[in-house]
């Protein structure tokens, strides 16, 4: 069976997999036990949940959609792992409604702070979900990524009106209320208590290289991933990523 944390189809996540892979790597080896207990607060249909439940990790999953946990059900049931993961109606903002505090030995927050009312307060309610020698995952969309990308599809108002905004949207069209560069994710994990060990870029070059040229070149599916995990900690590139990824444990 190939490796659940290498979506080699996939390089929206591959960095982000490669990281908690030695994350989980060592909170296993910390806790003296082969099954942790993950939170994946906004984890919709189980795009990491699941693949986190084959390893053997029992996974509860929060989402405002019942839609979402529906397909989250289907898909944990489809790869055998559903006496893993739990699929609970909820939210950031009330996460302890539905969640234990400080019962978790990895939280995720992916894809959340870019929507939700207040950001620092489900950092810190992801934070308060930790145990005392838990980690951290967060990833959010990133400021420069999408300026980039204005730009160079030639709509450069809407690149300047991102760059200047406070919350880093582009126009009333923006999807997403908000974006944040590597400083403002640091300075949210900081002020909830915890340090931070690493951050990556994510989708530093795979949003803005046509899929027909890592399609039709033999290996460029395999040089393109190598390339985004080359320069996924360098701070130069973490300016122009599509996403940011935060790491963080208690000091």
């Amino acid at each position: 069976m190939s490796d659940p944390l290498r979506p080699r189809a996939s390089l929206r996540t591959a960095v982000v997999w490669e990281v908690l892979r030695d994350a989980l790597d060592r909170r296993v080896k910390a806790a003296g036990r082969d099954a942790l207990e993950v939170l994946d607060t906004g984890g919709g249909s189980g795009k990491f949940a699941v693949p986190l439940a084959r390893l053997g990790h029992r996974v509860t999953v929060v989402d405002p959609s019942p839609n979402a946990l529906f397909a989250l059900e289907r898909r944990a049931a489809e790869a055998g792992v559903a006496d893993l993961v739990r699929g609970v109606q909820g939210d950031a903002h009330g996460l302890f409604d539905v969640v234990e505090r400080g019962g978790y030995d990895l939280v995720l927050c992916h894809g959340v702070l870019e929507y939700v009312e207040d950001p620092a307060e489900s950092v810190r309610n992801a934070v308060a979900a930790l145990r005392p020698a838990g980690t951290l995952s967060l990833l959010a969309a990133g400021l420069g990524g999408a300026v980039l990308a204005r730009a160079l599809a030639g709509h450069f108002t809407e690149a300047h009106q991102a760059l200047t905004d406070p919350a880093g949207q582009w126009g009333a069209g923006d999807a997403l209320a908000r974006r944040f560069t590597a400083d403002q994710l640091s300075g949210l994990v900081a002020d909830a208590g915890l340090e931070v060990s690493a951050v990556h870029g994510v989708r530093v070059f795979a949003d803005l290289v046509p899929g027909v040229l890592v399609d039709a070149e033999p290996g460029a599916m395999d040089a393109l991933l190598r390339l985004e995990a080359a320069v996924a900690e360098l701070p130069a590139f973490h300016s122009v990523a599509t996403q940011l990824h935060v790491l963080a444990e208690r000091g």
